[in-house]
């Protein structure tokens, strides 16, 4: 049996009110660019009827694929199942939120082809989102690009389209807290872009809530940059330092006999110094607990079914 042309990898979670948009849709512009093609709809735990629907749509047409996970894994879990089922010879990544425009699907195939790159992103040049979000996630991929040497990753998440080859090279990365457009850009290749505008979702809200979010971001900085434990190190001199210069002031003043300093600028400094160390230990925590959650080696993901 042949490989089909193009796998889209959608993770759904109670998506079930656009599950029948998102899928037309798809399917609407998948047909145009090639007939052989697979959509794999990874149901990550929902509890509406999504699943039952995603059922349905397999009946009426076989090249719609339901992989369906054991409970909610998470976002980027879902889609690392994904990969490891997509057959494809180009494999596409996008959200189930309908946020990211199916029709745009084409347009990044098409400088897949002409340019002969490996990965095609899209990026976005506008949201038409919540200002709350705009702010949150325009302050992240500031922060991340800096952050992590990774200037290419502004505006860009995970709507994006590759070849097996970069495929390949996503799969040999196997840490459990994972940022896969960091991943993605980690492992090189040609890299072309595609800049579109970011809807709002037409309907319900968000299934990435700003607890969510927050967890995303912290799984970007603390693998893909060394800083903050770096602003450990560095700040523990810079109170060394500090430290020092307090010292000979103290020394001198009692020499030439000045006032001493009074309570409240001692509890101050306290205060200060303790909540740094506090701040500190907790970063120092959590890369401890993430060490020892990769030496643990649990999946990533669990398969309860597959329907193909």
């Amino acid at each position: 049996m042949s490989h089909p042309h193009i796998s889209l990898i959608i993770p759904i979670y109670n998506e079930e009110a656009l599950i029948e948009p998102l899928l037309e849709r798809s399917i609407h512009v998948l047909n145009s660019m090639t007939e052989d093609f697979e959509i794999i709809a990874v149901d990550d735990g929902s509890t509406d009827h999504s699943l039952r629907t995603l059922r349905e749509y397999h009946d009426k047409d076989n090249r719609m694929k339901v992989l369906v996970l054991s409970r909610n894994f998470g976002h980027q879990a879902a889609y690392t199942a994904g990969y490891h089922y997509a057959k494809g010879d180009y494999i596409a990544m996008m959200d189930g939120d309908l946020q990211d425009p199916p029709e745009l699907l084409k347009d990044m195939y098409d400088r897949l082809i002409t340019t002969d790159c490996d990965i095609v992103s899209a990026k976005r040049i506008h949201r038409q989102e919540k200002f709350t979000r705009r702010l949150l996630a325009k302050s992240f991929h500031f922060v991340f690009a800096r952050l992590s040497a990774m200037q290419r990753l502004v505006d860009v998440g995970n709507f994006s389209l590759f070849n097996r080859k970069a495929l390949s090279a996503m799969l040999s990365f196997h840490e459990k807290h994972r940022y896969l457009p960091g991943l993605r850009s980690l492992i090189g290749f040609n890299h072309e872009y595609v800049e579109y505008s970011r809807q709002d979702r037409p309907t319900g809200r968000s299934r990435m809530t700003v607890r969510m979010l927050f967890r995303l971001a912290f799984d970007a900085f603390f693998s893909f940059s060394d800083l903050p434990i770096k602003a450990c190190l560095w700040t523990g001199l810079f109170g060394i330092v500090l430290l020092v210069f307090a010292t000979l002031y103290i020394l001198i003043s009692k020499v030439v006999g000045l006032a001493p300093l009074g309570w409240s600028s001692t509890l101050l400094s306290i205060y200060f110094l303790a909540s740094v160390q506090l701040l500190f230990l907790g970063i120092i925590g959590e890369y401890i607990s993430r060490i020892y959650r990769e030496t643990q080696n649990r999946p990533i993901f669990i398969v309860q079914e597959y329907i193909d």
